[in-house]
């Protein structure tokens, strides 16, 4: 995928090859919506603030995350948006469950547990490569922004 993916591109690929994951998120973003939350645009995402200090998730063009994530965590998710692109179909079973599954045993580690994480949270490859994918489309997207 080219890395200056032109929002056409992303949408065309969101609702067509990633249609599994987007629909999943635009029924998120539908509740959201009409419990009040208002997204602001990440890229070529939406991006929902919801509750402190828990992190995010997305699904397709859409991302939640908490208040407090700040710019490094929106990357991140909106990395996991081009990784639907990527995936397609398979984005659940390659990313999704995984991620989720081993954020929620991270946290039960560290909050049940009381041990810390064993590795940085990017050591697995799926988490790695959204930081890396979201990481480097948001610096073009904010540099050509500033032209």
């Amino acid at each position: 995928m080219k890395k200056d993916m032109s929002p056409g591109a992303f949408y065309a690929l969101s609702l067509t090859w990633g249609c599994i994951t987007t629909l999943g998120g635009a029924l998120v973003a539908l509740a959201l919506l009409i419990t009040g939350h208002r997204p602001k645009k990440w890229g070529y995402a939406w991006c929902f603030e919801a509750g402190r200090g828990w992190g995010g998730f997305s699904m397709g063009p859409f991302l939640v995350t908490c208040r407090d994530g700040g710019q490094r965590l929106r990357d991140h998710e909106f990395g996991h948006s081009i990784q639907n692109c990527r995936f397609g179909p398979l984005m659940p079973f390659l990313v999704s469950i995984p991620s989720s599954t081993r954020y929620r045993w991270r946290l039960f580690r560290e909050r049940v547990l009381k041990k810390p994480s064993a590795t940085p949270y990017d050591s697995v490859w799926f988490e790695a490569q959204a930081t890396r994918l979201g990481t480097e489309f948001m610096t073009r997207f904010r540099e050509k922004e500033m032209e």
